[in-house]
């Protein structure tokens, strides 16, 4: 009888102070906590993880919903401007008339999460995540009819990116040919243990978002294919075997670090499984994270740089991959087990795709590029963003050293030859300064 009693005066007291909790005058400010974009952002990694998606489509996956939550906070900010007329098809996006009794900072966290989940295989686990999140932003106390207006309005902001998301050719790809491997002489084929169909080879259909075309920053072809020991290519290709072969730890341990393969295939003797592991966009999307937090940046900073790095990423992996499949070059792993050594692997995984340019010179250029111009030429940083992946912290002077590295781990690692990667930072460095040039975010 006792318990029962504390427990009827325990449900009462909580009823009552639900019931009388007041709303709280400064839900604005706490809801422009950055921590919750960040934890939106997060889940997502979590998401693309689990669902593997690869390299390209994780940009896009990423891109879409970042710019739904600027799009969605801009009315709190009347200085910023929108991408609308600066992104390649995006049209004004709707703003309320009058701008009072909103919660801009909610509306942009429910921009974020409709756009994310119609991109997304695993629904029910954004799902799940977006309920526990927005328990939390229920106990800042945001008044029931301000509450209601932003979810509409994030909502009407998520339409219309989706909208403008959809006519991007991605559906229409999902159709197209596969890659036809040819056998001949200098040419990509599928590499070990799982011998796996190249990736994305009309990648470069995709509408990108300030480029003008996929072509826009063809770099140089690679060196002729070569199996006579004088040529540039067979040099090229001995400088990787000979990387691998004499690797010191250091340069081993910088490979491994910048992996970031999503899917990797594991062999224990008849028995063959995959690993899942964070992307190269996610990795540098993970740097943009720890650069607002080191930065102390706000939540429109947090969110401004989080877009502006994934629309550098997106168009960087179409500028790539529109060279892989122009170019189509063979992998170094192919030639040295056929031509050098039958023994020799690499310290990574060979991806399943063509050889030239590297995709991690190539995004991490472009992404560097980006940051930089957001935060500064000397911005020292932790990278712990693998650290739940078992990989240490790296400590980073600049976003152009963590670059730097991204892109040599990649001969490191025995996967590229030295002209991938020095045309890929060429390439990169070029779109991430074409998104500095092309979008102004301020009035």
């Amino acid at each position: 009888m006792k318990l029962s009693l504390q427990l009827t005066i325990a449900i009462f007291s909580v009823m009552s102070f639900c019931a009388c909790k007041p709303s709280n005058p400064n839900y604005n400010v706490d809801a422009a906590n950055p921590a919750y974009f960040s934890q939106s952002l997060n889940m997502l990694t979590d998401i693309i993880v689990h669902d593997i998606f690869s390299p390209p489509v994780a940009s896009r996956v990423y891109v879409y919903p970042c710019i739904a939550a600027y799009e969605a906070l801009l009315p709190a900010h009347p200085n910023q401007k929108s991408f609308a007329g600066q992104l390649n098809g995006l049209s004004p996006v709707f703003k309320p008339v009058e701008s009072k009794g909103y919660c801009y900072p909610l509306a942009s966290i429910i921009a974020f999460q409709q756009v994310a989940k119609q991109l997304v295989f695993s629904e029910d686990k954004m799902l799940a995540y977006e309920a526990q999140l927005f328990e939390n932003l229920d106990t800042i106390g945001i008044p029931k009819d301000v509450k209601k207006k932003s979810e509409g309005y994030g909502k009407a902001v998520a339409q219309h990116i989706l909208e403008w998301a959809n006519t991007d050719n991605y559906s229409q790809t999902r159709s197209a040919s596969k890659f036809s491997v040819t056998g001949n002489k200098g040419k990509w084929q599928p590499t070990p243990p799982a011998y796996m169909e190249s990736i994305e080879p009309s990648w470069n259909k995709i509408r990108p978002m300030v480029l003008t075309t996929a072509a826009q920053f063809t770099p140089p072809p690679p060196p002729p294919f070569s199996l006579n020991n004088k040529s540039l290519f067979y040099k090229q290709t001995l400088q990787v075997y000979e990387a691998v072969k004499n690797a010191k730890q250091e340069e081993e341990d910088i490979a491994r670090f910048w992996d970031c393969n999503p899917y990797v295939m594991n062999q224990t003797g008849h028995v063959m499984f995959a690993t899942k592991k964070i992307t190269p966009g996610g990795h540098w999307m993970g740097i943009t994270n720890i650069a607002c937090k080191t930065a102390s940046a706000n939540l429109m900073k947090t969110v401004e740089a989080h877009a502006l790095v994934s629309i550098a990423l997106f168009d960087a992996f179409i500028s790539c991959w529109d060279e892989k499949y122009r170019s189509q070059l063979i992998r170094p792993e192919t030639v040295i087990n056929e031509h050098i050594d039958a023994d020799w692997t690499p310290i990574l995984q060979t991806p399943p795709f063509p050889e030239y340019t590297s995709g991690h010179s190539v995004i991490s250029t472009a992404a560097a590029i980006t940051l930089t111009n957001l935060f500064g030429n000397n911005f020292a940083f932790v990278d712990d963003v693998e650290v739940k992946y078992g990989l240490p912290k790296r400590n980073f002077t600049s976003f152009k050293q963590a670059s730097e590295e991204a892109a040599i781990s990649r001969l490191y690692g025995g996967i590229h030859y030295m002209p991938a990667i020095t045309y890929g930072v060429e390439q990169g460095k070029k779109v991430g300064q074409l998104v500095n040039e092309k979008i102004e975010l301020r009035k």
